[in-house]
């Protein structure tokens, strides 16, 4: 009773000062509506409209498969002030927001399927999360009030892959799409495999987060707090249907039956769905990404081969999943970036959509707003990655050190013993439950990298101090030549800046080492996603391991290192290292040690790709 007086209060305060407030928004009224779709199925709609706000206003979309709904009462206001970040500074001038349920979550109509592909471009009867956007705006566009006949669509993690899917075949009112973290290929970089590697604690934990209950949001029941032992005593993968999901998962069962990269992920791949960008798209992404890294990077990518018409975008910041939505981003775990990178963001974030969906006159948008670690500052191109950068190979010797020289020698390995039984863990422990209390999941990307670096399973290759600062900003490349004992193998490939001994900005930072950039490779998918292959045990071999994309300034006295490993504990599945046609269905016996070789000799070289800016 209390809760409803404060909020007719609000209401009544807002109503009596609305004349001498009417440039600038203060409550907000919420509506929900059941809206229907071309085949009929209705989809829960929560829209929230500026109260007694004069204008005519763009709608912005996002719609989730997490629970539209809001916790306030039908007709009833919410104050500016009480709004996230995320949309404060866009909704006090003036816009109309929009939260929708995907087609088969929580309270709206019809069948989910993860990650559906765009099923209307081969067959136009067909629905799916670009024909619902569509629909959903011309809908909205056509009812809701005082809008100003432009929308756009715009969300986070899966909420940017439906922003993404809009743009597709987008409705003509759709006038701007800011995927953000969106996925863009779920086998090659994103959320459920890197290179072929399965992600073995996010597959299983979001799978039956997002389909064991149609109306809610689900943890998976784990009987302790520290998982690492949990999931090494799961064994072989072909125990989760056995034991617990009995096969009663779509998206565990999909992982089961495509072990490659086939049809099935190539249908959901953006990269054979969207062509070129028929609106405007800002990609934004983080480099510390531990969901969604790739995505953002390898769309714009795409879609900038065939922007003619100078409508795609990218930024990039040193985030965690979605991080620019929170208040204050000023830090990542120990990492400080010394500004709120976040509200830096969200100020962009408004004048983007103020110029396509207001028309106001926001100037030059650059092309690219990337963040600078270890400087600390912003910075825009005109091209992204940089034209002006320099591919230069930083050597791994065997002597522990790394260079810009080449090996000399004609001999020169480094060898280490990889063991599925005691894999090295890809975070400090206590590893918790991705989304549990008090979980690391978050900040382990930045995490100090000397808890493994003492494992014999683990090597490290330092390079000397340096003299001047280094900036690398653009694609990082490893170039792995390797070997294996066994015929199947994974490489995590770390490029990592060390802190001086003695850090006299921040002591309790002396010696520590920040990963810049981290990748994991299926060393069977060396030539072929589609077609694996077992390795010759003995044989070397190249790996090229995408590394994604960077901007950071190693300062003068600290280290470049580059440390490599066979295993990434849970969140990577442990390999066999004997070649099984599908990982899913390996037993116990198939798990053996195998010896893994690295050559730096100046005839099998290995090194890494990096573009180096020039004074």
């Amino acid at each position: 009773m209390k809760q409803k007086f404060f909020i007719s209060l609000l209401f009544l305060f807002q109503l009596c000062f609305a004349n001498a407030q009417n440039d600038t928004v203060s409550y907000y009224i919420k509506k929900t509506y059941m809206v229907p779709m071309r085949d009929g199925t209705k989809l829960f709609t929560v829209v929230m409209l500026p109260a007694n706000y004069p204008h005519a206003v763009p709608i912005l979309i996002q719609r989730t498969p997490y629970g539209a709904d809001i916790s306030l009462k039908e007709d009833s206001a919410i104050s500016v002030d009480l709004l996230p970040a995320y949309y404060r500074s866009m909704a006090r001038e003036g816009y109309i927001f929009v939260r929708q349920d995907m087609r088969g979550k929580f309270k709206s109509e019809g069948t989910f399927e993860m990650n559906r592909p765009l099923y209307h471009l081969l067959n136009p009867s067909k629905t799916d999360e670009s024909t619902d956007a569509s629909d959903a705006v011309s809908w909205l566009i056509k009812n809701l009030p005082y809008n100003n006949g432009k929308a756009g669509i715009f969300g986070i993690s899966y909420l940017g892959y439906t922003a993404l899917d809009a743009i597709s075949d987008p409705n003509p009112a759709l006038k701007a799409s800011s995927p953000q973290a969106s996925p863009c290929d779920m086998f090659l970089g994103d959320d459920f495999h890197h290179n072929g590697a399965f992600r073995l604690s996010y597959g299983f934990e979001y799978s039956y987060m997002v389909e064991n209950a149609k109306e809610a949001n689900s943890d998976f029941p784990f009987p302790q707090f520290d998982l690492f032992n949990w999931y090494l005593n799961l064994g072989p993968l072909k125990n989760v249907n056995e034991k617990f999901y009995k096969n009663r998962l779509p998206a565990w069962n999909d992982f089961v039956n495509h072990p490659n990269y086939d049809g099935f992920w190539k249908r959901q791949s953006m990269l054979n769905q969207i062509a070129y960008p028929a609106i405007p798209v800002m990609h934004v992404g983080g480099y510390y990404d531990q969901e969604d890294l790739n995505g953002p990077q390898i769309m714009y990518e795409h879609l900038e081969k065939k922007d003619s018409s100078n409508r795609n975008f990218i930024v990039l910041g040193p985030w965690f999943h979605g991080e620019w939505a929170w208040p204050n981003g000023d830090s990542l775990g120990k990492i400080n970036f010394e500004s709120n990178t976040s509200a830096y963001f969200q100020e962009l974030q408004k004048k983007w959509f103020d110029h396509w969906l207001k028309g106001k006159d926001e100037g030059w948008f650059p092309e690219a707003t990337c963040f600078q670690t270890g400087s600390n500052q912003w910075k825009t191109y005109h091209a992204w990655p940089p034209k002006e950068a320099e591919a230069k190979k930083l050597y791994v010797h065997s002597n522990g050190t790394c260079s810009f020289e080449k090996p000399t020698l004609t001999a020169g390995d480094v060898s280490y013993v990889s063991d599925p039984a005691k894999p090295v863990p890809y975070r400090e422990l206590p590893i918790e439950a991705t989304y549990g209390k008090g979980s690391q999941w978050r900040s382990w990307q930045v995490q100090d990298q000397r808890f493994v670096s003492t494992r014999p399973d683990v090597i490290s290759f330092t390079a000397d101090g340096l003299r001047e600062n280094l900036v690398v900003t653009g694609n990082v490349k490893a170039h792995l030549l390797v070997s294996t004992t066994g015929t199947d193998a994974d490489f995590v490939v770390k490029l990592i800046d060390v802190y001086p001994d003695f850090d006299t900005v921040n002591l309790s930072m002396s010696g520590y080492q920040f990963p810049v950039t981290m990748e994991v490779f299926r060393g069977r998918f060396r030539k072929s996603f589609k077609k694996p292959i077992p390795f010759v045990p003995g044989k070397p071999e190249e790996i090229v391991i995408d590394l994604h994309q960077v901007n950071h300034a190693f300062l003068k006295g600290h280290k470049i290192m580059i440390q490599i490993q066979s295993s990434w504990f849970p969140v990577i599945d442990r390999n066999p290292q004997k070649f099984i046609p599908n990982i899913f269905e390996a037993k116990q016996s198939d798990f053996i040690k195998a010896a893994e070789t690295v050559y730096c000799n100046k005839n099998l070289s290995t090194y890494l790709e990096l573009p180096v800016m020039k004074d």
